[in-house]
């Protein structure tokens, strides 16, 4: 497995080696030991799996929760999308700030997104399966929103004709530079 901190070190993109033969393919994408030792996380203990299917032009996100709040490893088991985490630690040097990353199926790689980050994507293909391994279980009442189009973020979504966004995040907050959200 490779390793790549973004621009925000905290989150890392993660892509498996692939072995391929005649009857298809096999790769490890997740491998403990050798996770925390370049993550640099002391226990990680996955809890649920989610899995969404979006059709093109989807756009979901920014999702967070000030409660329960999640690791997340997200990887695209069909499809790619445009994935972006926003850093919302207060006292972070790069709050406010995001990065982005395309995930797909061919490549098979994966984005490390730690607490403290809201969380969306955007399809590009077709269809995309994602598949998001999370480390506490998802609270309703503690979910919260962040604007995907808030200017202050200045996230560059892919160009596209149309977005199909949710109300829930049609209606999500603008980024509050004296908001303390964790």
């Amino acid at each position: 497995m490779k390793f790549k901190r973004l621009k925000i070190s905290d989150i890392v993109e993660i892509t498996p080696e692939v072995f391929k033969d005649n009857r298809g393919f096999f790769c490890e994408i997740f491998r403990l030991n050798i996770f925390k030792n370049i993550i640099k996380v002391k226990n990680i203990n996955f809890i649920q799996d989610n899995l969404s299917k979006s059709k093109k032009y989807t756009l979901r996100g920014l999702h967070y929760q000030i409660e329960n709040t999640q690791d997340k490893l997200i990887s695209v088991l069909d499809g790619e999308i445009f994935d972006v985490a926003v850093d919302l630690r207060k006292n972070s040097k790069t709050f406010g700030k995001h990065v982005s990353c395309i995930l797909n199926s061919k490549k098979k790689n994966l984005l490390w997104v730690p607490k403290g980050f809201a969380h969306g994507f955007f399809v590009q293909s077709k269809s995309a399966l994602v598949s998001y391994k999370v480390t506490d279980y998802y609270n309703k009442k503690a979910e919260r929103t962040l604007l995907w189009n808030d200017k202050s973020l200045n996230i560059k979504w892919p160009n596209s004709i149309k977005k199909i966004v949710s109300n829930k995040d049609k209606n999500g907050d603008i980024l509050d530079i004296n908001k303390k959200y964790f």
